[in-house]
């Protein structure tokens, strides 16, 4: 990282940034193809002239801009760019489609960033009603958002390993990382074959190939959208709720540490410091659930099992499924779920949150400071993490980014205040968005001010590309100034 403040002072080069940014584009028009195909299958040959107006258009501007010459070295800021970029024109893309569906352009815009984000916060109703395409297309936003478009942005990278550290991060994974491009190769067949893996399980459990496939593409990628509107409830079996969420769960894990464990051993999950933080923390989270549904909100002990332990891992790894109605949690609930979904899940996996690594950091950090107080003023203490040293860089960054974290929750906290909604079904609503869960206490539906649309639309993205990247793009330097030579 020593060398980022150099390359960040220089602005973006233009080519660069078209270059990539067609080459993502080029990619969303591939990927947008399977919706297409749906509809075409279902006979619903209006959505698929909306789908194949964007197709077309995107296809003939990206191909040529793919194809200018640019060196094969990218910039920091131009790596973040192009990731930013990469979701905003993501959702903007998928806007069109969705409206043919009936949708207005606030809520498909909405529900275009929700999926992209993998948040699954919706402002639709009747979902059970909707056509296989609608809800096909939802499920493929999340999926290809929780990963595709992230895997694709590192290996544009070209072996720029600096630039990949700041898209990957998972400190567990940098030795692995030989390439961008064999990381992102890695993580991608991790991804899909975790994918399939799920896709059976489920299919077999449930004996409907449709709703399974819906069902694990919004878990693998910890979005949560659901084809109906009462989410893991549409099953009264509990095996198959079960084994959805710990679809959300793995998707949660750090995607490095699978590949780690399937060259070495199975010990390297519970090796890794942040695995084991994620299992405590959702462990934790589940108990507490359990006790606060049982004594506070009246359920029987079964059901307080049963819907804590769901609730709690869903929370937890930012997937936003859900078996109660979180509108009848008791306020002590609510709180211990709002911290879930604001720590969120592990680097270098699907979940939304701050991460459980840098709660790891600032935990340690305090921890540091009060044994400070007990040593000599001339001691040097090394601080780690683990088994690996804590490096000055990997310290304030993390701290950075949770201090902003935080910030864009209050500030949106504050706005929802201002609008007249209780304060903490508020915080839940804007920290669920944040984080990119997608569990409501109700707030969030179609006569939501459009202002506050939004505004949970912006949160979104702030919490899935993470508020560095946005940054990054509004910094006026980042766009004028001396550019680096080709």
């Amino acid at each position: 990282m020593k060398d980022s403040h150099i390359i960040l002072s220089y602005a973006v080069r233009i080519p660069v940034i078209c270059k990539y940014t067609a080459q993502v584009l080029l990619l969303l028009s591939i990927l947008t193809l399977a919706p297409l195909i749906v509809s075409l299958i279902t006979a619903d040959y209006f959505v698929a002239l909306h789908y194949l107006a964007v197709i077309i258009p995107l296809f003939l501007i990206s191909f040529p801009l793919s194809r200018i010459h640019t060196p094969a070295h990218i910039q920091v800021n131009e790596a973040l760019v192009i990731v930013a970029l990469a979701f905003i024109f993501s959702s903007l893309i998928m806007i069109y489609p969705l409206t043919a569906s009936g949708l207005s352009f606030a809520d498909a815009l909405f529900e275009a960033v929700s999926g992209v984000t993998t948040t699954g916060l919706t402002t639709v109703t009747g979902l059970q009603d909707k056509s296989v395409g609608f809800l096909f297309v939802r499920a493929w936003m999340q999926w290809t958002g929780g990963l595709g478009i992230v895997v694709l942005s590192i290996a544009l990278l070209m072996g720029n390993h600096i630039a990949a550290r700041q898209l990957a991060e998972p400190l567990s994974s940098e030795t692995m990382v030989t390439t961008a491009r064999t990381h992102a190769r890695r993580m991608m067949i991790i991804y899909v074959t975790m994918t399939l893996i799920a896709l059976v399980i489920l299919w077999v459990l449930t004996g409907d190939g449709l709703n399974a496939l819906l069902y694990v593409l919004a878990a693998v990628s910890t979005g949560g959208f659901a084809p109906n509107d009462i989410s893991l409830a549409a099953y009264e079996n509990l095996e198959v709720r079960y084994a959805i969420t710990l679809i959300a769960f793995c998707g949660a894990v750090p995607l490095p540490l699978y590949y780690l464990a399937w060259r070495r051993h199975l010990k390297e999950f519970f090796t890794d410091i942040e695995f084991r933080g994620l299992l405590l923390l959702t462990v934790a989270v589940c108990l507490l659930l359990i006790i606060f549904m049982h004594f506070r909100s009246g359920l029987d002990l079964q059901d307080s099992i049963t819907h804590g332990v769901l609730l709690g891992i869903s929370a937890q790894t930012t997937t936003g499924f859900s078996s109660f109605d979180i509108a009848n949690l008791d306020d002590s609930s609510k709180i211990v779920t709002t911290i879930a979904m604001l720590v969120g899940g592990g680097m270098g996996s699907t979940a939304g949150g701050f991460k459980v690594l840098r709660l790891l950091i600032l935990l340690r950090l305090i921890h540091l400071l009060i044994r400070s107080t007990a040593l000599p003023s001339h001691a040097v203490v090394n601080p780690r993490m683990g088994n690996r040293p804590l490096e000055a860089d990997d310290m304030q960054r993390a701290l950075l980014l949770v201090l902003l974290f935080v910030m864009v929750v209050l500030i949106s906290w504050l706005i929802f205040v201002y609008y007249g909604y209780p304060p903490l079904d508020a915080l839940f609503e804007v920290v669920s968005a944040t984080g990119t869960v997608g569990l409501s206490t109700g707030i969030t539906d179609t006569d939501l001010p459009a202002v506050l649309k939004g505004l949970l639309c912006v949160d979104m993205m702030v919490g899935r590309v993470e508020i560095v990247a946005l940054l990054i793009v509004l910094y006026p330097p980042t766009w004028f100034g001396k550019r680096a030579q080709f």
